[in-house]
């Protein structure tokens, strides 16, 4: 497998990429309607993508297994959240790592393979972070809680249903 930099020349395969994993991913939480339209602004997305990769504004990393098929990406950059968003039992607001892990999708016939922990690894490596994930999405859940994400507390509405958000702690000593 070779982890890669995304590149404008990637965008339709990514966009691939993410409306498949979507429909593998969710196919059990969301109705065939989201996926329908999703895939009907395929064009749009290509675009969309296009510009993301072309304003740097993320870093886009690309999983390519040997035979050349793209199995899975991960984008990461600057938390988008507010600092000043207050947890939902009304205490002052935690502070939140500075990056944002803003997506991690993997083909379902790559699950298992070690292709999200190498993405991950990529991505972010062992710093703090924190992301949104699908309420609901137990084998997403189970593999971020490997990785030592936590739930905060954190809950917004979605298009596509409740995202909870998930941070992690760094665990190694600070200073030195």
């Amino acid at each position: 497998m070779r982890i890669l930099p995304a590149t404008v020349e990637d965008a339709e395969a990514l966009s691939d990429l993410q409306l498949d994993a979507w429909e593998e991913a969710y196919a059990d939480l969301l109705p065939a309607s989201v996926f329908a339209a999703r895939r009907a602004a395929r064009a749009a997305r290509v675009e969309r993508w296009h510009d993301i990769i072309s304003a740097g504004s993320s870093a886009n990393l690309l999983a390519w297994s040997p035979d050349g098929r793209l199995v899975g990406f991960s984008s990461t950059g600057p938390g988008r959240d507010s600092p000043d968003d207050t947890q939902r039992d009304g205490r002052p607001p935690l502070e939140l790592p500075a990056l944002e892990l803003m997506a991690l999708y993997v083909r379902a016939t790559a699950y298992g393979s070690g292709v999200g922990f190498a993405l991950l690894q990529a991505a972010i490596g062992a710093a703090e972070a924190y992301l949104w994930v699908l309420d609901g999405n137990e084998r997403a859940i189970r593999f971020y809680e490997r990785q030592g994400f936590r739930f905060n507390g954190a809950a917004k509405p979605d298009d596509v249903g409740l995202e909870r958000r998930m941070v992690r702690r760094s665990t190694e000593p600070r200073g030195c």
